[in-house]
């Protein structure tokens, strides 16, 4: 059985969106920060303990546009590695080893299918729709947050609403950088 780690880029009021540069109020905020040796490090361990990455198609679409024609260990790693991405419009993807999950259909069966089939860890970064599903439906088993220190006060969230409380129980926090806080939580 496959684990499923959600991790995420977050302001402190939990604004998630582009903070690699996309199209919004505050493109690349998370590029104002460094994060030090130790955060660089954490997110390159983090995609080496990989197995396959689960996307939404946007985050997809965004990485398929950057990883590619990028070198280096954590590129090699990401352009190597399965992905899974859900989409009701994407049929024929370009970025190797991609695998569709329509989209249109029962997305959290599917999921948990392959979450079943899979041995290994299926890693979700960005990818707000997929990933508030993915923990509205008990799918997620580990979220690893990296909290910068800034409000942005607009954007869109992860943490939506959800029909019950989801328990997690911090598994590792640390700083790093210029005040970017690691935060590892498990299930409960």
């Amino acid at each position: 059985m496959g684990k499923i780690t959600v991790t995420e880029f977050v302001s402190l009021d939990g604004v998630m969106e582009a903070p690699g540069g996309e199209d919004f109020k505050y493109p690349g905020w998370s590029f104002e920060f460094d994060r030090g040796e130790d955060g660089n490090q954490f997110k390159l361990d983090e995609a080496l303990d990989a197995d396959a990455l689960l996307l939404g198609r946007i985050t997809y679409e965004s990485f398929a546009g950057a990883w590619p024609e990028r070198e280096g260990e954590f590129a090699d790693k990401f352009n190597e590695m399965p992905k899974y991405v859900v989409s009701s419009t994407l049929k024929d993807p370009d970025w190797n080893n991609t695998t569709v999950i329509d989209g249109s259909g029962d997305v959290v069966a599917a999921i948990g299918r392959l979450k079943d089939e899979f041995d290994g860890e299926l890693q979700v970064p960005g990818s707000r729709r997929l990933a508030q599903e993915l923990i509205e439906n008990d799918l997620v088993d580990q979220i690893n947050l990296m909290v910068f220190p800034v409000v942005l006060g607009t954007g869109r969230r992860l943490f939506g609403e959800t029909s019950d409380k989801k328990p997690l129980k911090l598994k590792e926090a640390k700083t790093v950088g210029e005040g970017v806080v690691i935060q590892v939580y498990e299930t409960a």
